[in-house]
């Protein structure tokens, strides 16, 4: 069964050859984008369904490529404590932070974190995305981190939700009860084996910065991890320059984010070693810190993606919304922010089939945006409200 998708105003492929085409029809079979023509008389009398796009832009699905997806309560009082002038630090050695959200999921039934999951994913799509990886890190345990991953493996299970990247984060922080050395031993001696042989983590992450779990800590939990067959992730440099970015080169990680504080020369060498930079606007925004230098690493052609890091402390969901931190505040481009959010997004969360995502071209993933704009630069400029009128997910047309 096909589908036909015309009558599109324009389409922002993000191909490396055609990236704006226009008067375009987009053919879908299953869940691949078969063709995209000029003409579709030849699918006129056979078995097709037709979507009118009623002259409105398509834009590839949004892949978040840094999103904290499970877990529960909230810690919206922490803002006062900012405004107080206390610090990430400060507040998490107060017993906030990471730990309070640990203390508020471990007390959630696995049906409830469930349904938490399946609404925040049903939210993504109606922002556009179509592809979320998805951390664990609030259980800081073997049983804990276990539950969550398996949580994670259900929701990939669910239909009409975006496909997952699942991503262990054990190493998000410590408990009380530990050090971060023993903590780390803990890692590698029984969670991180355990983690390996469920086989629910597609790849491993660690919060590699001072105060948290130290460049040497970091550097040997990312080597079992790999060792047992995951991708690597890091967070790095979010509130100063702490040398993750150096152990990121090194190791030749997949994507290292935050990444807010790394020296120009080592990103460089992260550029040498094939790691994708993942900057989080909305974070900076949340807590009212500074921007990334934006124009800087794109003047040194670093290559970086965006996304949400929704979580506890950063509650936004909304890839349209980064844009616009990126574009409205941060005089970037509406091209060069989609290429962040797609083309971008996929080099550091592939799909676990192996399609291409993040682009549209024949043989790749029917992953694609309705806008409600014949102007497909619409994609990030409306803060306040989603600017998708309908989804292509996964070869399925969907309406909101």
């Amino acid at each position: 069964m096909r589908t036909i998708y015309h009558n599109i105003g324009s389409i922002q492929t993000m191909s490396d050859t055609s990236s704006l085409i226009e008067g375009k029809s987009i053919i879908v079979k299953g869940n691949v984008i078969e063709d995209i023509k000029d003409s579709i008389e030849e699918f006129e009398s056979s078995d097709c369904s037709f979507v009118d796009v009623g002259g409105k832009a398509i834009i590839p699905g949004f892949i978040d490529a840094h999103n904290h997806l499970l877990w529960a309560g909230d810690r919206f009082n922490e803002h006062n404590l900012r405004l107080e002038g206390k610090t990430y630090s400060e507040i998490a050695n107060m017993g906030g932070g990471i730990m309070e959200t640990v203390r508020q999921t471990r007390n959630v039934t696995s049906k409830s974190l469930y349904l938490i999951g399946l609404q925040r994913l049903k939210e993504s799509l109606k922002n556009g995305t179509t592809h979320v990886e998805a951390k664990s890190g609030y259980g800081l345990s073997t049983e804990h981190e276990l539950r969550l991953l398996a949580i994670v493996d259900q929701l990939k299970q669910q239909q009409g939700v975006p496909s997952i990247h699942s991503t262990w984060m054990g190493a998000h922080a410590k408990t009380p009860e530990h050090t971060y050395q023993s903590y780390t031993e803990e890692i590698l001696a029984d969670q991180l084996p355990n983690v390996l042989e469920s086989g629910l983590a597609e790849s491993a992450d660690v919060f590699c910065e001072p105060g948290w779990f130290s460049v040497e800590q970091s550097e040997d939990i990312l080597r079992a991890a790999r060792l047992g067959g995951l991708d690597l992730r890091m967070h790095i440099d979010e509130f100063s320059d702490g040398g993750g970015g150096e152990l990121a080169a090194e190791m030749k990680v997949r994507t290292a984010d935050h990444a807010h504080h790394t020296p120009m020369e080592t990103r460089h060498r992260m550029k040498e070693s094939g790691v994708m930079t993942g900057f989080l606007p909305a974070t900076p925004y949340s807590n009212g810190h500074d921007w990334p230098d934006f124009a800087n690493v794109q003047q040194n052609e670093i290559p970086f993606s965006m996304a949400t890091d929704f979580n506890p402390n950063c509650y936004i969901n909304s890839i349209p919304f980064i844009g616009s931190l990126a574009v409205q505040r941060n005089s970037m481009t509406p091209f060069d922010a989609l290429h962040c959010v797609t083309r971008q997004a996929a080099k550091s969360t592939p799909r676990a089939d192996g399609l291409e995502h993040g682009r549209l071209e024949r043989g790749d993933v029917a992953n694609f945006n309705i806008l409600k704009s014949k102007h497909w630069e619409s994609w990030c400029m409306t803060p306040s409200a989603s600017p998708i009128e309908s989804v292509c997910l996964e070869g399925v047309h969907i309406e909101f």
